[in-house]
């Protein structure tokens, strides 16, 4: 397996897969991405790097709802993830006060990782990287695919432990300067910590206290976690 090149400070155009993410739709309130400094534009969708993040309020519920991919064939399942097929042209990044320039990653939860891996690698998503760890309490896997721009990153146990579908988690962002949204934040924010790639600085969002849904996260620019885990996932 082949290394993906290092991440930039800003959101590349150069995809290196046929697969990239269109849309992420979120039941969230547009005031709650407004409050975060989040800048949405009029038809309730925040285009954050090449992804557009759209806001469709609480009627349809909570958090990260489905999402459209670009390159998949129209009736890939993908392990009864909410997954629809698109063919819309890439967004134009937007400027946003909170200083972000793209999904760094997007990190979904699975109770049988090689199930929803093999689901992921037969719509054409390969998995480039695994990796155990206990950072969180016992024992799991993190299994990364890269989506255009943004990383994949599945959590799951070590052995499978149901047949419940996967589900959306939260987003983690870039920004240009972690310190400046920090001073915009302020105590919204948690405390700015080392993030698990080396080099990077990670900082959580109190995202309810904004009326936010998302697990959220903003992180200092720097290689990505595909990049900082030699480990391939075919070795």
């Amino acid at each position: 397996m082949s290394t993906p090149e290092a991440r930039g400070t800003v959101a590349s155009t150069e995809f290196d897969g046929p697969i990239t993410i269109d849309e992420i739709v979120v039941a969230d309130p547009v005031e709650s991405w407004t409050a975060a400094g989040f800048t949405v534009d009029d038809d309730a969708t925040c285009r954050i790097g090449r992804v557009r993040i759209r806001l469709v309020g609480r009627e349809r519920g909570k958090r990260i709802i489905g999402w459209s991919l670009r390159g998949i064939p129209s009736d890939a399942p993908l392990d009864g993830l909410a997954t629809t097929a698109s063919s819309a042209p890439l967004c134009d990044a937007a400027e946003h006060a909170n200083g972000s320039l793209f999904i760094d990653h997007i990190v979904l939860l699975t109770p049988d990782q090689p199930r929803t891996i093999g689901a992921f690698e037969k719509a054409g998503l390969s998995a480039r990287r695994t990796r155990e760890t206990d950072q969180y309490g016992p024992p799991f896997l993190q299994t990364f695919f890269r989506a255009g721009e943004v990383i994949v990153e599945l959590i799951g146990p070590a052995e499978p432990t149901g047949d419940d579908p996967p589900a959306f988690f939260g987003l983690a962002h870039t920004v240009a300067d972690l310190d400046a949204t920090k001073a915009l934040l302020g105590d919204h924010l948690g405390n700015v910590k080392d993030a698990v790639q080396p080099g990077r600085r990670i900082v959580t969002l109190r995202h309810k206290d904004l009326g936010m849904s998302v697990a959220t996260a903003f992180m200092s620019p720097g290689a990505g976690a595909i990049d900082a885990f030699d480990v391939p996932v075919d070795e």
